[in-house]
């Protein structure tokens, strides 16, 4: 009974399909990039998405060219959801939200584009596979826990992603609880910094303005609680750091892309 109980858990969040117990397996991509599409599919429908179409022309042309820089051959889609979180992400696979509320906060294209290169790194990185697979390694009982959260109101969800995504149940519920409410690595945040800083670049966009976005990102909350996207990652100072020590490299890789953008065009 009790190991019913558990499977019928894991099905709730990962939708089972090829996926199953026992003898859980770290996907492959073919199948990790499958669930995140279904995931993405309930997100576009019940999400609002935004008709700014400023907005959208600059998040839709640097999504093309961070994703052109990543050098993946994802199956790339990018939404921007009319939503004030401060927060962006990409799924495994190259499924890619960025919410109105961080484009204030951000002030230039090459900005957005330190943005998603961070995400798209995770995704390029594997590291939401990796996690999946550390989840169900070390951690089956309380995904069987996280399923009846889902279906008894999100109480695990910490961030507001993972509230939002919940509430739309099926697959998106699933990836909520294990994508967007659980802290990648420090190695996996520094190497996504790092990889992602060198994607903007490629892409052709200042990567000074990376760790210039930071002291925006602080400023924005002042003192109260930080954006979602700045919670489960380093500190400011910290990434600052990092950012700033890969400056020579990022900069090399800047100077010999096929385009040079600066920063773009300002978000206003």
């Amino acid at each position: 009974m009790k190991n019913t109980i558990l499977l019928s858990m894991l099905c709730i969040l990962f939708s089972c399909s090829s996926m199953s117990l026992p003898g859980v397996h770290e996907p492959s991509d073919a199948e990790i990039n499958e669930q995140a599409a279904k995931a993405y599919l309930e997100v576009k429908a019940k999400s609002k998405l935004s008709t700014n179409k400023e907005w959208n022309d600059i998040v839709q042309r640097v999504a093309k060219r961070i994703a052109i820089a990543s050098g993946e051959n994802f199956q790339w889609e990018t939404v921007l959801i009319d939503s004030p979180e401060v927060n962006a992400w990409c799924m495994p696979g190259g499924k890619m939200a960025v919410y109105t509320g961080i484009m204030p906060v951000l002030k230039t294209e090459a900005a957005l584009a330190a943005v998603m290169g961070h995400e798209v790194a995770h995704a390029t990185l594997r590291h939401g596979k990796q996690r999946y697979a550390r989840a169900i390694s070390g951690n089956i009982i309380g995904m069987a826990v996280g399923g009846a959260a889902i279906i008894g109101g999100q109480l695990l969800c910490k961030t507001q992603t993972c509230k939002t995504l919940t509430s739309l149940g099926g697959a998106a519920a699933g990836f909520a609880v294990t994508f967007f409410d659980r802290k990648f690595s420090r190695g996996d945040e520094s190497a996504a910094d790092k990889t992602g800083q060198i994607y903007m670049a490629q892409a052709g966009y200042d990567p000074t303005e990376a760790p210039r976005l930071w002291d925006r990102m602080s400023a924005s909350h002042n003192g109260a609680a930080p954006p979602e996207f700045m919670s489960t990652h380093p500190s400011d100072e910290t990434r600052k750091a990092g950012l700033n020590s890969w400056m020579t490299e990022a900069n090399s890789v800047y100077k010999l892309a096929p385009h040079q953008y600066g920063l773009g065009e300002n978000i206003k």
